[in-house]
């Protein structure tokens, strides 16, 4: 990577190639440099004994930007966004550069890909992949992965996953926990969504699965926004249904009685939320989903990540020391 004040910096990438041709496949963490979920789900991947069966080739990228981890920031030093920054350029400036090498080196070379995220500071995304689900490709490896949660997300320009697509290399991501945390079911549940996606592109040998739950499959998504300055107290939850009009949440004024109450505008589910009980007048604080059609008891998604996790045949998955 270009050299920070004459510091040197690079990228640190493992291959593991399997003993027999198949699809190439990269896994990377930390385009985001707060963003700390994905660097354990890969470390506890290549600890795995499974992938000594693996068919292609598994690229594994756990920090892609080091700059940012170094310094506990989501952004580069030059304070641009690494996934708005694809597919760089040579020439750009540092952002572009690093987009450049990480492009050129890695997606231009795989068949596909996952990139792991997680909310922003100061909030918090309950498991889910984002991909676009028009394309039954993409679709079911999404289903495949066994988040609970597939949300329809468009392409954003410069993003790695639109300029990846422009290339033919379709890309899921996966958003899970808060920034600068550790979340240990959103750990494990992105270990074994890689592996599960492996095994749908049949480079890893299936095993007959003790537990199958269909992910809920959403197609529209907004932010219900403060209406006023003060102190949040919220009442609902990640992964929390809610009804339209329903109350989400007070905004109470510290120095007075005065309090707000702030509601959902429509039917759907909480898939991410404000984790700051401070708010100014239009921050975002709950992120909810819906898909038009049903709506489904909260109880199904604890149900469907603790036993999807329970009935886990990656010996493994659960072998490690939990992170509490």
């Amino acid at each position: 990577m270009p050299e920070l004040y004459n510091l040197p910096a690079s990228i640190s990438v493992e291959v593991i190639s399997g003993k027999k041709d198949g699809p190439i496949v990269f896994v990377s963490s930390a385009i985001h440099g707060d963003e700390l979920n994905g660097i354990e789900i890969i470390r506890r991947i290549k600890k795995l004994s499974i992938l000594k069966k693996l068919k292609g080739t598994l690229i594994l990228v756990p920090v892609v930007n080091v700059y940012g981890l170094n310094t506990l920031s989501r952004y580069l030093p030059d304070r641009r966004d690494l996934n708005r920054s694809f597919p760089g350029s040579t020439k750009g400036s540092i952002a572009a550069r690093i987009a450049k090498i990480f492009f050129s080196e890695i997606v231009e070379k795989c068949n596909y890909g996952i990139d792991l995220h997680t909310a922003a500071i100061h909030r918090s995304n309950l498991p889910q992949i984002r991909t676009n689900i028009k394309s039954n490709q993409t679709l079911m490896l999404a289903k495949a992965f066994e988040a609970p949660v597939v949300l329809h997300s468009e392409l954003r320009d410069g993003s790695l996953r639109s300029e990846a697509q422009e290339i033919g290399v379709p890309v899921l991501l996966y958003e899970a926990g808060e920034a600068l945390r550790f979340d240990e079911r959103s750990i494990k549940i992105g270990v074994k969504g890689v592996i599960n996606v492996l095994k749908a592109l049949s480079m890893l040998p299936e095993t007959k699965k003790k537990f199958h739950a269909n992910p809920l499959i959403l197609n529209k998504s907004s932010w219900v926004r403060a209406l006023d300055s003060g102190m949040l107290r919220t009442i609902k939850a990640l992964g929390d249904m809610v009804k339209k009009d329903e109350i989400i949440a007070f905004i109470d004024k510290p120095l007075n009685e005065k309090s707000f109450e702030l509601k959902a505008q429509y039917d759907g589910i909480i898939i991410g939320k404000s984790q700051i009980p401070l708010v100014q007048e239009g921050d975002a604080v709950f992120h909810i989903a819906n898909n038009d059609n049903s709506f489904i008891d909260d109880e199904y998604i604890d149900y469907f990540q603790d036993a999807s996790l329970e009935h886990s045949n990656i010996r493994e998955l659960n072998a490690e020391y939990d992170i509490e």
